[in-house]
């Protein structure tokens, strides 16, 4: 096997941690956090790949499925969480798994990284097909969990990606497009819900986010298919409304609640004004 770098496990650069005061400590964590963005600017041209090979397939019906363990597995299930609510895309258009299941989601279960095979059967629930995606997130690039899922979709013609901190780990050789982010070693070693856990955050933001841009669910610079699911949002869809449509705060309000999306709002105003 091609020997690589365990970046994720070497020592910190700093030491005696416990004899720093806390400005210490907070201006050492600071400092190890400004790498983060700067090294992920260095994927951006895999990022790209992915978004691209994403869009048809998630125009055609398909769906990006997010695998982890641990740190990993609970940053894609944030990401998918948040995708219904900001972009009012159905909750199985983009899903996070975790090994060990919803339980894992808080408390950690022991040895179900472990498991090479129970990924696929995870995904196989979802009766997946050529036209998704698989996205592997491990720190390590090493979590049998991750491996096993993306091997075997990858096996059968899905297309498959990973987020990993460790250049040349075996998920990435697992993989059609390897994200891989050299964060350098972590601020308490090993730790990598730290750096590299921000990475892949930031990864998973760029990777969501341009999706939902390119396949039409964002209008200018607004989130026009946001729910309305708290008096927060239906004033920011107001607003939105009233700098759209050039109407006032009562017109636009009335007009959101009519139609129950901005989105469909400007569409409805717009027709009316042509009739």
């Amino acid at each position: 096997m091609t020997s690589y770098r365990k970046i994720t496990e070497e020592s910190s650069n700093y030491d005696h941690l416990e004899k720093m005061d806390t400005p210490t400590i907070l201006k050492n964590i600071n400092k190890e956090d400004r790498k983060v963005p700067e090294m992920v600017a260095g994927a951006i041209p895999q990022i790209v790949d992915l978004v691209d090979q994403l869009v048809p397939r998630i125009e055609k019906g398909g769906r990006l499925f997010y695998i982890g363990a641990g740190t990993s597995g609970r940053l894609g299930i944030l990401d998918a969480s948040e995708i219904p609510p900001t972009y009012g895309m159905p909750y199985d258009k983009i899903v996070g798994l975790i090994a060990g299941g919803e339980k894992a989601i808080r408390k950690a279960v022991e040895f179900a990284e472990d498991d090479v095979t129970q990924a696929w059967k995870d995904l196989m629930a979802y009766e997946i097909s050529e036209n998704d995606c698989v996205l592997g997130i491990a720190s390590s690039g090493t979590t049998p969990y991750v491996i096993g899922g993306v091997r075997e979709a990858r096996s059968r013609g899905v297309l498959t990606a990973c987020i990993t901190n460790n250049p040349g780990s075996p998920l990435s050789r697992e993989v059609d497009i390897p994200i891989e982010v050299n964060v350098g070693p972590e601020f308490v070693t090993g730790s990598t819900r730290m750096k590299s856990g921000t990475s892949q955050k930031l990864i998973l933001n760029m990777i969501s986010t341009t999706l939902m841009i390119r396949i039409g669910r964002v209008q200018g610079n607004k989130m026009i298919n946001m729910q309305l699911s708290n008096t927060k949002l239906v004033d920011r869809g107001t607003r939105f409304l009233v700098d759209e449509l050039q109407i006032n705060y009562k017109e636009a309000e009335q007009l959101l609640r009519k139609y129950g999306s901005v989105k469909k709002a400007i569409d409805g105003y717009l027709s009316d004004k042509r009739k």
